[in-house]
């Protein structure tokens, strides 16, 4: 008999009982920044917004007063509140809880349940009500719908057992994942070097791109979203699939695009809400308004490759961030956003650097081959234990 098993025994033979979080737990919704507050150039505290959960840490900055309760400490446990619900610890010292994501802890100093047992049992908790939201709408929480949740509650013992067996396959992973993140940052590194130009020719992308804004065709219409075949993109798409994409997780009729799809081998720029993104998408599609569609116009398709071109859009992505308006919702600066200028490269040059950037993504990205393969299956495993440790017989009233 293991030790666990043991424990169980030993504390809760006739099983486990489930409290509501809010009994044991404290959850802190974020501070209303807007986006006149952020900068990306350091300065001030980082910002935790909800693409950092996951990764744990953060490219924008506030230097404006935030109350003391919204400040973070390193490893505190955070939940994203719109989209996709990601659970994540925190990763730096110090820090500042931004609105759409809540900080969960335990009540009365860990005396009824521990911090590290609630960073496990909240991943598989928010995924599963993640799964539960109706497919083509966007998903939102409240911290309240986090409140009322039901979660096990078995003796203290017992936790710290669950929390030690499941940290030693979380290291596993983390050193695995601190060896990837070298080797992104060699990655970042050439990638950055391969895409300076200093004494090139350039043509601002107004020039180079015909630009057309993206839209979300109407919901109340089932005839746009029912048997749809045209793909229509959004973050999710990115977060989900990466940043060459061939096909979307939704789609939509042609009649709901209103016959002009925007064409393939198109870019796709975030210009509001979630700045600093893009992909290439090698098919017919849309987007929604989220995004800026880059076509380029036919008198320079044969003097640009587009996987240069998107390439280099990692450069426009940090330009964005740093041109942004002044207001409560985040959005780029489009007169500025025209203005962005690309470096007029001999052909067999570009297609020299492409490859070079594509054996380097491969390294650091592939899913199939190398660290990343690894990662994944640690994470299977971690997830399978995970999933059976943190399965508790309800003990009865």
């Amino acid at each position: 008999m293991s030790k666990l098993e043991e424990l169980i025994q030993q504390y809760c033979p006739d099983g486990v009982k489930y409290v509501k979080l809010l009994d044991v737990a404290e959850v802190l919704y974020g501070f209303p920044c807007d986006a006149s507050q952020f900068n990306t150039n350091g300065n001030g505290k980082p910002l935790a917004r909800i693409r950092d959960v996951l990764n744990g840490y953060s490219g924008t900055y506030t230097t404006e007063p935030v109350p003391v309760k919204y400040e973070l400490s390193k490893n505190d446990l955070l939940v994203g509140m719109d989209g996709n619900f990601h659970v994540g610890n925190w990763k730096q010292d110090g820090g500042i809880l931004c609105q759409r994501v809540c900080k969960i802890f335990a009540k009365n100093n860990e005396q009824e349940i521990l911090n590290g047992f609630l960073s496990h049992l909240m991943k598989p908790i928010m995924k599963k009500i993640e799964d539960s939201k109706q497919s083509g709408t966007v998903k939102h929480l409240l911290d309240k719908d986090i409140r009322g949740i039901e979660v096990p509650l078995p003796a203290l013992p017992v936790q710290r057992e669950i929390v030690r067996i499941l940290d030693e396959f979380s290291l596993l992973s983390a050193e695995l994942a601190a060896e990837l993140a070298a080797r992104k940052q060699q990655y970042e590194y050439y990638k950055n070097e391969l895409l300076e130009f200093p004494e090139c020719e350039t043509i601002t992308l107004s020039e180079l791109f015909n630009t057309r804004n993206g839209f979300t065709p109407s919901k109340g219409n089932p005839d746009y979203w029912t048997n749809g075949t045209l793909p229509w993109f959004r973050m999710e798409d990115i977060r989900e699939n990466g940043r060459i994409l061939s096909d979307a997780i939704q789609h939509i009729t042609m009649e709901a695009a209103k016959n002009k799809p925007f064409p393939a081998n198109s870019i796709i720029v975030s210009t509001s809400a979630t700045i600093g993104e893009h992909a290439l998408i090698t098919t017919d599609f849309l987007s929604n308004q989220r995004f800026t569609c880059l076509t380029i116009k036919d008198e320079y398709k044969k003097q640009f490759d587009m996987k240069f071109l998107f390439y280099y859009c990692f450069k426009l992505d940090e330009y964005c961030l740093n041109n942004l308006n002044q207001g409560n919702f985040a959005s780029v600066d489009m007169t500025q956003f025209a203005k962005f200028k690309f470096p007029i490269v001999p052909i067999d040059e570009q297609r020299k650097v492409v490859s070079l950037l594509e054996k380097f993504d491969c390294l650091a990205n592939d899913i199939n081959e190398g660290l990343p393969a690894e990662i994944e299956a640690r994470q299977k495993q971690y997830e399978y234990y995970r999933d059976r440790l943190l399965s508790f017989e309800r003990k009865e009233a």
